[in-house]
């Protein structure tokens, strides 16, 4: 069994809605145990500006699937949500985003897997959630809280709960 770091994000739809029934997904789909689940934040566009605010939460699972699985199955949830990596911008809208962030001390350098995720450590939007639920995590070196102390939190704001 391994433990997977998973971001979740979207501005298209009603995410907020979208989102309990993707980790019901995720969970299913991989057999897994949900560990934590972080609040849900408001945060800027990162990238292409010009478009929505994006909500992004981060999510702690064990499971049993080995990182790449993984990686294929979250692709095929965000395929179920609306989500056409083929069609869309870089960086632009989308119904459904979800990233592998680390898998246990994993480091993989492949075309279609990298792992901790590359571009982590530069995302106030995804360091906040994960920072809610794995401040002390340790990845490529760096603790979750320190990584995040570095970038501005400008912007992101913690939602109240749906419940």
């Amino acid at each position: 069994m391994g433990i997977a770091l998973i971001a979740l994000g979207g501005n298209v739809g009603d995410v907020r809605q979208s989102f309990p029934k993707a980790i019901s997904n995720i969970l299913g789909m991989t057999q897994a145990v949900l560990l934590a689940r972080s609040s849900d934040y408001r945060t800027p566009p990162w990238g292409d500006e010009a478009q929505n605010p994006f909500i992004n939460a981060c999510i702690a699972i064990e499971t049993s699937l080995d990182p790449h699985a993984l990686l294929f199955t979250l692709h095929k949830i965000e395929k179920r949500f609306g989500r056409d990596r083929a069609k869309e911008q870089r960086w632009g809208p989308r119904t459904l985003d979800l990233d592998l962030l680390a898998y246990d001390d994993a480091v993989i350098r492949q075309p279609d897997l990298t792992l901790p995720h590359p571009r982590l450590f530069e995302r106030a939007f995804v360091l906040v959630p994960l920072a809610e639920i794995a401040p002390d995590q340790v990845i490529a070196g760096r603790s979750v809280a320190a990584a995040l102390a570095q970038l501005s939190t400008e912007g992101i704001e913690r939602l109240p709960d749906l419940h």
